[in-house]
């Protein structure tokens, strides 16, 4: 059976940590070569770090790249038990704007429309979005139609502390030592890239940066990112004729030499897509930002050669050097990490059913920090953190969802 009574003093505790991490504005950004890629990342940073040495976990740390790691020290004499840890990053995603968060607070959820804004009128509607009628009479935490709220993965980082701290809390519960972990730019698919494995000293880990409650997943996407940049020519427009090359206009026609069938909105599965993110553009310059996935290995290589296909037939009928694509990796399908060590997966499954939670398996139609870490030698499937919609202003997350992974958390631990 489970070991957590989440009482009212530990739901408060963990609605207002995740209400404070929420509000502190830690956007990432892929245009930065640093890490974090964004300095407002550290204001969270040294937030959680400061309030796991309150807590009393041992051996806190923060390094120069704002990678944060801890540890609840066993409680059993002469422990034989592997190290096991729990990660999640504390980055927003800049898909949407993530400042000045304001996140608003319905109990009791009676299954209709929310309206998140009445000056603007923005409404999370339940005819649109029908997972919502799941919560009827639970607690959800939503933004204000302003920012996306940021339960993605705020929640899993709340779930973590929320959880080390009733692990020191009750004694009475005996572990192993318990590793927890916290990252910049996942967003960015940077999480895990300067994660120092060999100091976390798991055996193996989770992270907590799933969405509805029951998912489990150690299959995802392989992941590249693409940059696209297009060269024009700027004269005046009174004296263009045979001259301007509008690289603007260039833009334009390349984003439909790629298959309009395959983007992110047309496919659903296993399948995998192109994804143009973002567009600047100028007369002069043109910059199409790509992401490219697939969660078979072989046909992801041919849509990373199919891009670099189509820039060269784009130059030849535009001229050389009209176009250029930078493909850089992000990661890799974790499936074949596991190859042997399922248990792993059954132990977290066998957790959610003490929880009286139907664990669901399936693959991610994205990636977390675990498919690097699985890859660096740190095998790291993935647990629901209980958020819904992310990366926008729809987002929200149930108080329950996150009770539940929290008393999943526990319910690993204990076993």
């Amino acid at each position: 059976m489970s070991i957590i009574e989440f009482n009212p003093l530990w739901k408060e505790k963990l609605l207002n940590r995740f209400l404070t991490y929420v509000k502190i504005y830690s956007t990432s950004d892929a245009e930065s070569e640093a890490t974090p890629s964004t300095p407002r990342q550290w204001d969270i940073a040294n937030h959680i770090a400061e309030e796991l040495k309150t807590i009393g976990l041992e051996n806190v740390s923060i390094d120069e790249h704002g990678y944060i790691m801890g540890y609840v020290p066993s409680n059993v004499e002469n422990d034989k038990r592997p190290t096991i840890g729990f990660i999640s990053h504390y980055d927003t995603s800049p898909d949407f704007s993530g400042e000045n968060v304001k996140p608003q607070i319905w109990e009791n959820y009676d299954g209709g429309d929310l309206v998140l804004n009445e000056t603007t009128g923005f409404t999370l509607s339940s005819s649109k979005f029908e997972s919502l009628k799941q919560y009827i009479g639970q607690t959800l935490i939503t933004t204000d139609g302003n920012t996306l709220l940021g339960a993605d993965d705020k929640a899993g980082c709340a779930e973590i502390v929320t959880a080390a701290e009733y692990l020191i809390a009750h004694p009475e519960i005996k572990h192993g030592r318990i590793a927890v972990g916290f990252t910049p730019d996942e967003e960015i698919g940077r999480g895990a890239h300067k994660f120092d494995v060999a100091k976390f000293g798991a055996e193996w880990a989770y992270t907590m940066d799933g969405s509805e409650v029951g998912e489990l997943e150690y299959e995802n996407f392989n992941a590249a990112g693409a940059v696209v940049k297009i060269h024009g020519l700027s004269v005046h427009p009174g004296y263009a004729y045979g001259k301007m090359v509008n690289a603007g206009l260039l833009a334009a026609e390349f984003i439909q030499m790629l298959p309009a069938n395959e983007t992110p909105a047309t496919t659903k599965g296993f399948d995998g897509f192109y994804h143009l993110m973002d567009i600047t553009a100028d007369i002069s310059e043109a910059k199409l930002q790509y992401i490219i996935r697939d969660h078979d290995e072989e046909k992801y290589e041919a849509r990373k050669k199919f891009m670099e296909e189509k820039v060269a037939e784009f130059n030849q009928k535009h001229g050389e050097g009209t176009a250029e694509v930078e493909i850089k990796e992000q990661y890799r399908n974790m499936k074949q990490q596991f190859e042997g060590k399922m248990h792993i997966i059954d132990l977290a499954a066998k957790a959610m059913k003490e929880a009286n939670i139907e664990p669901k398996i399936k693959a991610i139609r994205g990636g977390t920090d675990g498919a690097q870490l699985s890859y660096m030698g740190l095998p790291c499937p993935n647990i629901f953190a209980g958020g819904m919609n992310f990366h926008g202003p729809y987002e929200y997350v149930a108080l329950e969802s996150m009770e539940k992974a929290v008393e999943v958390i526990l319910n690993i631990v204990k076993a």
